[in-house]
């Protein structure tokens, strides 16, 4: 799933924003100030930045110049209200790689992201699990030999969490942030339902226990 960082400091643009990503299968953190996202930054790694410009506390031109200069690539669309040529050209100096004026069409955004992502190598792939198990990170979707597995979003998660930490050991902590908001309760019974779960569907001897740590994948 690739991940979005939004900075709009619009709350309803912002939900609106993160709505529609969210339905586009995009994985999406809203920073409603420019330090908010510089500390979210710190914290995730991210596929793509889209930012408005006039937010408080560090605004987005010097928000993405900090990102650049720490040697940052990741690619960045500016969604701004500014039509002035001069701030047009301070975006790409800073190294924005698009720029959309506000009110923003969010079709055209979609093209314009998944244009972006796939030039820069971030549209994901097909995974082979198995010689007949195969997951689609785009679509977040399961498949046995060409069948949707229709598999609950929670199970993917943690599949995708697996994958990206494939050879290295995933502990609980890290199940709990990937599977659970900072809002919702989680238990020790569901977490081990979701592990047993997962092997059901990609077979049991792919996810080993380490005792007392966690679990590994291996492929």
């Amino acid at each position: 799933m690739n991940k979005i960082l939004v900075l709009e400091d619009d709350e309803l643009f912002a939900q609106t924003l993160e709505d529609f990503l969210e339905e586009e299968d995009y994985y999406v953190d809203i920073a409603s100030d420019g330090q908010k996202a510089l500390d979210l930054n710190y914290e995730n790694n991210y596929d793509l930045y889209l930012l408005d410009i006039n937010v408080p506390k560090i605004n987005g031109l010097e928000l993405l110049s900090q990102l650049r200069e720490s040697g940052d690539e990741t690619p960045a669309i500016y969604l701004t209200s500014y039509k002035d040529k001069q701030t047009l050209e301070n975006g790409f100096s800073c190294g924005c790689d698009d720029y959309i004026k506000k009110p923003v069409d969010l079709n055209e955004l979609n093209l314009r992201i998944k244009s972006i992502l796939k030039r820069c190598g971030k549209i994901l792939k097909e995974i082979n699990i198995s010689d007949s198990i195969i997951f689609n990170p785009s679509t977040k979707r399961v498949y046995n030999n060409g069948e949707d597995l229709n598999i609950p979003i929670k199970i993917v998660f943690l599949l995708e969490l697996f994958l990206e930490q494939k050879d290295s050991i995933v502990t609980k902590d890290m199940i709990i942030s990937k599977l659970w908001t900072t809002s919702e309760e989680y238990s020790e019974g569901s977490i081990r339902v979701y592990i047993n779960n997962l092997k059901k569907i990609i077979g049991k001897d792919k996810i080993k226990n380490i005792k007392g740590i966690g679990y590994k994948l291996e492929l």
